[in-house]
């Protein structure tokens, strides 16, 4: 339950702290760093309009898609507690049911008949079949480290002491903080401030949600960068660590993320779209060299 509440917390910070970082970055002072929560809780006051040709399954998308997100959220640990739900292989669980939102998104956006739409939609589909590899080498070299095959298992068991041991959490954090800009098409994948729809990802995905759906998707989106900021966090959460000691390592891995999320937006360009899938599959290998680190720690390469 603390987990939940942490990452809830987080959630409503982590994209304010990223513009802000972004606008001292480039010499402005910014926002508040609530403006963007401000911002959605205007739209969760506000009604959705809806185009004549989208269907059921547009209205629905942005629902399912917060509904998956916020169940994802309560398997995430808090270093030795466990999360809400946990159970052997919840990882792969929480893995699918974040592409049942995301699926849901893609099926939304095709509902709507646009032709860009379309185009952003069949990115996202090919993106997260890209992702999956590393998320899965990832915690499955944990899950041969620790014997476990649960986030809880996994990171109450989890403990740095080599020299390898923690090139893989270094490696880990730096997947994790990956899949965050992935699964939200922010850069170097994609800008979430550009307004040409040829080279958009998400964002040409949502052009057509407005009011209480696009606070929904927006939400969700902060959650998901909170979500993965908790998972870099439980790697430095192990056994042993106090409450007063955890909770503030947690808040600033968060805003470690956030702010290393920021300078990646204000310095690093985004990449041409046929360069994308070449990005995401070096993430893939990775993971493979975690994958290679754990065998080594067991003994099972020389």
């Amino acid at each position: 339950m603390l987990s939940l509440i942490l990452i809830f917390l987080a959630s409503f910070f982590v994209s304010g702290i990223i513009i802000r970082t972004k606008s001292l970055t480039s010499g402005r002072k910014g926002p508040d760093v609530l403006q963007p929560m401000y911002d959605i809780l205007k739209l969760f006051r506000k009604g959705s309009i809806y185009s004549t040709t989208s269907g059921i399954v547009f209205r629905l998308a942005p629902i399912v898609y917060f509904a998956t997100v916020l169940m994802a959220v309560l398997f995430i640990p808090f270093g030795n507690q466990k999360g809400v739900l946990s159970f052997a292989g919840d990882f792969v669980f929480f893995a699918y049911v974040l592409a049942l939102g995301r699926f849901f998104m893609i099926v939304g956006a095709l509902d709507t008949g646009s032709s860009f739409e379309g185009m952003g939609a069949a990115r996202e589909a090919l993106y997260a079949l890209l992702i999956e590899p590393a998320f899965f080498l990832l915690m499955g070299s944990f899950s041969l480290l620790t014997g476990h095959t649960s986030f809880a298992g996994i990171f109450a068991t989890l403990h740095f002491g080599s020299s390898i041991s923690y090139a893989i959490g270094a490696l880990a954090s730096i997947v994790l903080l990956a899949l965050a800009l992935i699964e939200n098409s922010r850069m170097p994948v994609d800008d979430p401030k550009t307004h040409l729809e040829l080279t958009m990802v998400h964002e040409v995905m949502i052009l057509d949600n407005s009011g209480f759906d696009l606070a929904l998707i927006m939400q969700a989106v902060n959650l998901k960068f909170a979500i993965y900021g908790a998972l870099i966090a439980n790697l430095f959460l192990t056994k042993g660590y106090e409450m007063y000691y955890s909770i503030p390592i947690f808040i600033c891995i968060q805003l470690v993320m956030a702010v290393v999320i920021g300078l990646i937006e204000s310095f690093w360009a985004r990449f041409r779209m046929n360069h994308n899938p070449q990005f995401i599959l070096m993430i893939t290998s990775i993971s493979l060299f975690i994958f290679l680190g754990v065998l080594l720690m067991l003994g099972k390469i020389a």
